[in-house]
């Protein structure tokens, strides 16, 4: 039962809080998109300017990130995917939710550490993250890693949703699962699509800080 619970504790985290998260991370990035270098600096300035953002952060993104994460990595241990046996579209799922959180896994830790953990050590400031990114995406082998990273995380976001309704009894029945996975694939197009171009707006001169900032950046990250 023990197992059990851990199972559902971490199911439901990756809803509730860290799938608003994801949705909220998608938005701040997406105003580089709508409203350029300036919309999006003021986006990261707007969430950092919350009440208590610290334990915010800490107890509804920082700790239920830590646990589903690295409890995530112990159920892709525990897995044993059987696709020569069952070459299914159910069982192609389940193994690509376990790939796909490993690899989500290792891309957050980096980008965590290219960007809130830079800002927490003082190397660079919640103004400069667009500049920042704009450094990161110009390299085309972070690129490409970021894009994997991202489509990893739009499908683990996605799928794991419709897992979640299905492991926690919405949808019941062949044609209510049919219809939530029609709509969580959909979801998970429209979030790749915004977070990609995202990606690609970031690299807009626009975005480009300093040049003595960006070398520093890149001193302290290699």
């Amino acid at each position: 039962m023990r197992g059990f619970y851990s199972r559902k504790i971490h199911s439901l985290l990756g809803v509730i809080p860290l799938a608003f998260f994801f949705i909220e991370h998608m938005l701040t990035n997406f105003s580089a998109v709508e409203k350029g270098a300036a919309g999006f600096k003021d986006s990261v300035l707007w969430l950092n300017s919350l009440p208590l953002v610290f334990f915010l952060e800490l107890l509804f993104i920082w700790l239920p990130l830590l646990y589903h994460g690295v409890y995530g990595l112990y159920i892709a241990y525990q897995s044993k995917p059987n696709l020569n046996r069952y070459n299914v579209e159910r069982n192609w799922r389940y193994t690509l939710q376990r790939v796909s959180g490993i690899v989500t896994f290792i891309f957050i830790v980096w980008h965590l550490y290219e960007t809130r953990v830079q800002v927490a050590l003082g190397n660079v400031t919640h103004e400069e993250l667009g500049g920042v990114m704009h450094d990161i995406v110009t390299q085309p082998w972070w690129l490409a890693f970021y894009i994997v990273g991202i489509v990893a995380a739009c499908f683990h976001f996605a799928n794991g949703l419709w897992s979640f309704l299905v492991s926690w009894g919405i949808t019941i029945g062949p044609r209510s699962q049919r219809v939530s996975s029609y709509i969580c694939m959909g979801l998970f197009v429209l979030v790749t699509f915004m977070f990609l171009l995202s990606l690609v707006t970031f690299r807009d001169s626009e975005f480009k800080t300093a040049e003595a900032i960006v070398q520093t950046v890149n001193t302290v990250i290699q």
